[in-house]
């Protein structure tokens, strides 16, 4: 099903596939080629989601590629890169992450060069919708039964070693992973953080975006030294200056074991389990990080307040905490706060707004154009319209598709934009606003439908047959 009036639908079809044909590399593709020359980890599973409708072998070898640089640990780095781009294209470069000795300790891979920190693990849904593609090349590519075991060690690694609050939820370790990298959610977090001095280091993204569209260089110098210290003390988790629960990195962790339970099943391996630890990791994420006051979920901070607590919530309204809607077991209620959040005065959707902004309209940090600090971006906006889907908020959804299809077509598939213009900000043919528009000009429904069928439909049977709220019968290894 094409979503957009056939003649504007045909023209950014046809655009959205030269933009990613541009940024192919011959065995992925970069987010754009000038400001992020090497391959970035969230970024290639979203862009195998719009690869798919293109050539599903081309997603396939996407994610294979970033698999391959996989540490023994089960983590997979958020910048894979280049040999054969110059090291100081990108800061931090390889010679920052020292993967190859100072990663050693944690499985980094002996020849190819990669950072140390993750980013959000939306990989196994962009396994599963790669895989429904074409079913029949996945098969005989032994395609999910060469990502599933990479995946599981992928979620092990996640929950197993960062669940740092002890509260069960993951932390993130630095705003990187998180990917929504400047939010005003990391300032309080951030603020014990001495920041690396200002001549250690040269800023290469300067040259590729504007100043105040940029962090500022006091932020930088703190995501500096939280990485160098991380790499300091050989990649292993625990006894760092900043560990946050986030919503989104949450959430999007247990969309992706919802996924691999789809992958289960494909693979003859009882689903169950796996669906009943994500609704119970669902009512953890409500437990632990959900304001009724607000209706939104909030970042909890697990270094603050007392020793030995459980850390503090953080006060600021980020996007991330709407992100949760792509849950198929979040209560109904909270669907219905979150998506009263999203339409009233903090975010504006339908109203003062088209697109989702980034941070909350009403708060003193918002800057339209400044990186993730109101900005609106295409996979929170897609994201946010797929979980409207999901729970039957069928018109706003529709209504939200079509602006991102709007924005992508006037902003040349920019990185970001102004979400009351629509102006483009950072980079522009940018590969993940491509590959979602072409998700969206596919229309997906029956995919979608699909998977939440499949996930209700498994988490009802197994509570039902229980009597008792789902939990795993057995441990998901």
């Amino acid at each position: 099903m094409v979503f957009a009036p056939s003649s504007l639908a045909g023209s950014l079809h046809a655009r959205a596939a030269l933009v990613l044909e541009g940024n192919w590399q011959g065995a992925s593709t970069v987010p754009s080629r000038s400001l992020y020359p090497h391959q970035w980890s969230w970024d290639s599973a979203f862009i195998a989601i719009g690869l798919r409708h293109l050539s599903p072998a081309r997603a396939q070898t996407e994610l294979r590629t970033l698999f391959a640089s996989q540490w023994d640990d089960g983590r997979i780095p958020h910048i894979v890169f280049n040999p054969a781009v110059p090291h100081d294209a990108y800061f931090p470069s390889p010679d920052f992450w020292r993967s190859r000795t100072d990663g050693r300790p944690s499985g980094a891979p002996p020849v190819m060069q990669t950072s140390g920190i993750v980013q959000p693990p939306v990989h196994a849904l962009a396994v599963w919708l790669t895989h429904r593609a074409d079913p029949g090349l996945s098969r005989t590519e032994g395609f999910l039964r060469r990502a599933y075991p990479k995946l599981v060690s992928w979620h092990n690694y996640l929950l197993r070693h960062r669940d740092l609050g002890g509260g069960g939820l993951v932390s993130v370790v630095h705003p990187w992973e998180q990917g929504m990298d400047n939010s005003p959610c990391w300032d309080p977090p951030l603020s014990r953080v001495t920041p690396a001095p200002t001549g250690s280091f040269t800023r290469a993204d300067l040259a590729h975006g504007a100043p105040e569209d940029r962090p500022t260089d006091l932020d930088y110098g703190r995501y500096v030294k939280l990485a160098m210290d991380y790499r300091d003390r050989g990649y292993v988790d625990g006894g760092g200056e900043f560990a946050v629960e986030d919503p989104s990195f949450n959430a999007l962790l247990i969309a992706s074991e919802h996924a691999l339970g789809l992958i289960e099943a494909e693979l003859g391996i009882d689903p169950a389990p796996r669906h009943a630890r994500a609704a119970r990791l669902t009512r953890v994420l409500v437990d632990r990080l959900w304001d009724e006051r607000h209706g939104v979920f909030l970042c909890r901070d697990v270094l603050a307040g007392e020793p030995g607590g459980s850390g503090e919530l953080v006060e600021e309204h980020g996007v991330a905490g709407l992100l949760p809607l792509i849950l198929p077991t979040l209560p109904e209620e909270v669907v219905a706060r979150l998506v009263e959040t999203l339409t009233g005065p903090r975010f504006g959707l339908g109203s003062s707004t088209r697109l989702v902004p980034s941070y909350d309209l009403t708060g003193a940090c918002f800057d339209p154009h400044r990186y993730w600090r109101g900005p609106a971006w295409f996979n929170v906006g897609w994201l946010v319209e797929r979980g409207l889907r999901m729970h039957g908020r069928t018109g706003l959804a529709a209504n939200l598709r079509e602006a991102l299809v709007a924005a992508a077509d006037s902003s040349d598939f920019a990185e970001y934009v102004d979400p009351f213009t629509g102006e483009a900000c950072g980079a522009r043919e940018f590969s993940w606003t491509a590959a979602l528009t072409l998700d969206l000009l596919h229309g997906a429904e029956d995919a979608l439908d699909e998977i939440t069928h499949a996930i209700r439909t498994t988490v009802n049977d197994r509570t039902a047959a229980s009597g008792t709220h789902a939990t795993p019968a057995t441990p998901v290894s």
